[in-house]
């Protein structure tokens, strides 16, 4: 009996999410990540990419290419998680849990018993179906990919975006599969891919035609051959539960050895955010963070310190990864550099005040430090030429562009922007649709930090869930 198997990819889900809870975003190309522009990019709205901005990408460099136009927003990791929760609750309806394989808050393989044997089209409905439920569930787009094994299952659901789905019938798979660039194949990166053009290969299709020796030859004899097989379309892998990931970590190592305190300060802030995109799409947050460095002579030197809470604030954690670095006038030439958190937690915690963290970094390595937030001149009510700036007023003001608030008469709302003494809020939810701007006092007593996870609108969802695991 024919196998399928099904991948399952949240289209742009942080930026989805925040489209989802703030109606005015919707439709307008929306950059999720630090909003003063450091850092890099956590997520982008399909309008943003549209401009070339994509997720990994330096804040600074998404935000020159989208123009006047980007809207940053502040990562709020528990509304992410939140709704990856309602959308797995959502998928187990459909598949049983011993035959999900949840590789990230947002994406999954699955291998329903039930299509076990299906056709194409009978796949199709089936995904469809899925697809359908979760949107109507939860609001958010789905992209699904289907083959006979993970490789076609990941390609398929690449294809298919956004919000749609890619089945790939088993008679036509290689017919699909080869005449992409080689590094479609998943584990093809940087690397790999440049030494197989060397080669001359610049297709999967060209990679499947090499003999075995070959392939050994340029990619070595256990990495080479599993790329070969899975170019030639054979992929078994099984579909089943991942053992929860204790830690995420990155590391670098260069062809020169850095011999400069800025150099190896550009490497541990690499390294700092690729760990953080990983921690991102774990979707918990880290009270451990380590700096790991490989000398010249190559030993190694690590260095840890924990936090006193959990948390994914990307300026927090980089700040206690360059309180723990050390450079070449102390230890030598360097020559890798990697950044881990661990201690993952789901319960992360958030700083009111990020501009007084901000100066105790240079105190005990159990105090914290968060980004800059932008801050601005509010936005005409309907939400025309939206606009989060900065002003120097942000510290003084205690709101942060983006955050959640609530106000006595109107409801929940989020900071559209502050500066000169008022801040301009956005009053809607993801039941309310596009709501009006209204500017108040930054000392109003009717204004205060909101819940964000009131922006969902899931009230009667999430005292479910709490009488659920109570």
């Amino acid at each position: 009996m024919q196998r399928w198997v099904l991948h399952i990819d949240m289209d742009a889900f942080f930026a989805s999410c925040e489209q989802l809870t703030r109606p005015t975003l919707r439709g307008r190309p929306v950059l999720v990540g630090g909003v003063s522009g450091r850092g890099v990019v956590a997520g982008a709205s399909y309008e943003a990419r549209r401009y070339g901005a994509h997720s990994a990408m330096p804040m600074h460099r998404a935000t020159a290419l989208v123009g006047a136009k980007a809207v940053l927003v502040a990562p709020r990791r528990i509304v992410y998680s939140t709704a990856s929760r309602r959308v797995f609750a959502t998928v187990a309806r459909f598949v049983p849990a011993d035959k999900i394989e949840q590789l990230s808050i947002d994406e999954a393989f699955l291998e329903p018993p039930a299509l076990v044997g299906a056709t194409a089209e009978e796949v199709t409905e089936w995904a469809e179906q899925l697809r359908a439920a979760i949107r109507e569930e939860t609001g958010l787009p789905a992209s699904v990919g289907a083959g006979s094994g993970k490789q076609f299952a990941k390609i398929g659901s690449g294809e298919a975006k956004p919000d749609g789905h890619r089945v790939i019938p088993h008679a036509e798979e290689l017919d699909f599969l080869h005449p992409l660039a080689v590094d479609k194949l998943w584990g093809v990166g940087p690397v790999t891919g440049a030494k197989l053009r060397t080669a001359g290969v610049e297709t999967i299709g060209d990679l499947a035609a090499m003999s075995r020796r070959e392939v050994e030859l340029t990619l070595g004899a256990t990495v080479g051959v599993q790329l070969w097989e899975l170019a030639r379309g054979h992929d078994d892998r099984p579909v089943e539960p991942r053992a929860e990931a204790k830690s995420v970590s990155a590391e670098h190592t260069y062809p020169r050895d850095l011999v400069t305190r800025a150099q190896v300060d550009a490497a541990v802030e690499r390294a700092a955010e690729d760990a953080h995109r990983r921690l991102l799409n774990d979707g918990r947050g880290a009270r451990t963070v380590t700096v790991k460095l490989r000398m010249a002579d190559f030993h190694i030197e690590s260095r840890s310190a924990t936090l006193g809470h959990a948390t994914d604030d990307e300026a927090t954690l980089g700040a206690v990864a360059r309180r723990l670095t050390r450079y070449p006038d102390e230890v030598g030439p360097v020559r890798l550099v990697g950044v881990g958190y661990s201690g993952l937690e789901d319960a992360r915690q958030d700083v009111l005040f990020p501009e007084l963290d901000e100066l105790l970094v240079a105190t005990p390595v159990s105090t914290s430090a968060t980004d800059d937030y932008e801050v601005g001149a509010a936005a005409p009510a309907d939400g025309a030429g939206l606009e989060i700036t900065v002003e120097s007023e942000a510290a003084e003001s205690g709101w942060r562009a983006t955050e959640d608030v609530v106000h006595s008469e109107f409801g929940h709302g989020w900071v559209q922007g502050t500066g000169s003494g008022v801040v301009t809020v956005r009053f809607e939810t993801r039941a309310s649709g596009p709501g009006r701007a209204r500017t108040f006092a930054v000392d109003d007593p009717d204004l205060a930090p909101g819940d964000p996870l009131d922006s969902l609108d899931w009230g009667d969802w999430l005292a479910a869930q709490e009488e659920q695991e109570e």
